[in-house]
């Protein structure tokens, strides 16, 4: 089915689990993607698949080293192997996203799909792949196809794609969804792809893709709310999905199940486990508990980027505890820290004060 027409003319049509956009006339093609990847002229199409044989199940492979499997695939969507470049993915090709702005002549264009639910990670994050020239089999997970309705030097579109990549971290981080390798927030996933492609033929030659230019504010603005509606159609990552205390804690390793482990070892006649994580879903979402907790979460950021010192957030930490502990009718008593590591101290004290108005019922919040 014919899915959007650029403004360029080139035609995206949507088949065979695949987004693939036809040019019109001669592009400019800076493409990530292992398979034909680098900077091209000569190419007359380029395109996104998800790889999977079916809904949950692994990606498929045709042959035995990623590129032959995708010269086997172009094939298969009746695309030359030569002149064209492309990307893989686990993301289903319904849920992707578009979006277009213009500035008097200059369209920018954002065809992205998207999900980190698995593989979101920050840069920098612990990696363990490291193998010289065999090609690695991992589909991309944020995979976005930016279209600019300029001519340019071949510079400005590398500067666009930087351009590109800030948009989809910043729009990572404006969810707050954390690495799932580290503590970190995620600043992408560890196999995201990304093709740019600058109108050849095109009367218009602009020079800036950065930010002080209104091209790189376009990029910006389309492949941000692109890849936030891509990874609200895939996984359901929202801000409404995100405000919820287990949601924002579970990079450091605080989950449903974890409370529920300490709650087995501190209750000697428990709920039955059903009924506490129901509890826990509702108090999680609590606007009193997720807002004081994110305070609290945000000052161990500081602490582990080095802005605030150890005192100041031991301090505020419990400041922030006792202040829910009196919100939610907890006994009044001193919370103080342990002097061990600061963030198990912060994180242990947060849990067992978590369980503790678990276990005094149905108490609403009210003013300390």
């Amino acid at each position: 089915m014919k899915l959007y027409t650029i403004s360029t003319g080139d035609q995206a049509y949507r088949y065979d689990k695949s987004i693939v956009v036809f040019f019109k006339g001669p592009r400019k093609v800076l493409s990530t993607s292992v398979f034909n990847g680098g900077y091209h002229e000569n190419y007359t199409a380029i395109f996104n698949h998800d790889g999977k044989v079916g809904a949950g199940m692994p990606c498929e492979m045709l042959a035995p080293t990623y590129a032959e499997h995708m010269r086997l695939l172009c094939r298969r969507i009746g695309l030359p192997p030569d002149t064209v470049t492309g990307m893989g993915t686990a993301a289903d090709m319904e849920n992707c996203a578009i979006e277009s702005l213009s500035y008097k002549e200059l369209t920018v264009t954002a065809i992205v799909t998207g999900g980190i639910e698995t593989n979101g990670g920050r840069v920098g994050d612990p990696a363990t792949w490291y193998k010289p020239l065999e090609k690695p089999n991992r589909p991309g997970t944020i995979n976005i196809m930016l279209f600019l309705d300029s001519d340019m030097p071949a510079g400005t579109l590398v500067r666009a794609l930087v351009t590109c990549t800030e948009a989809k971290t910043a729009a990572i981080q404006e969810l707050m969804e954390g690495s799932h390798y580290s503590t970190g927030l995620a600043t992408g996933s560890g196999t995201d792809q990304t093709i740019v492609v600058a109108n050849a033929e095109s009367p218009l030659y602009l020079e800036g893709a950065g930010k002080h230019s209104k091209m790189g504010e376009l990029i910006g603005r389309v492949v941000k709310k692109a890849v936030k509606e891509a990874l609200a159609k895939q996984s359901g990552l929202t801000p409404e999905h995100q405000h919820h205390v287990l949601r924002r804690l579970r990079r450091f390793g605080i989950t449903a199940d974890t409370l529920w482990q300490e709650y087995l070892k501190n209750n000697g006649h428990p709920l039955l486990k059903p009924l506490f994580l129901e509890k826990v879903d509702v108090l999680g979402k609590d606007d009193v508990m997720v807002t004081w907790t994110v305070l609290m979460i945000h000052s161990l950021d500081e602490y582990l980027w080095h802005l605030l010192s150890e005192e100041e957030v031991r301090k505020s930490a419990e400041k922030i505890l006792s202040f829910l502990a009196a919100c939610y009718g907890c006994e009044k008593k001193e919370r103080p820290l342990k002097k061990s590591s600061t963030l198990d101290d912060i994180l242990s004290a947060w849990s067992a004060l978590f369980l503790e108005i678990i276990g005094n019922g149905e108490k609403k919040p009210g003013n300390p």
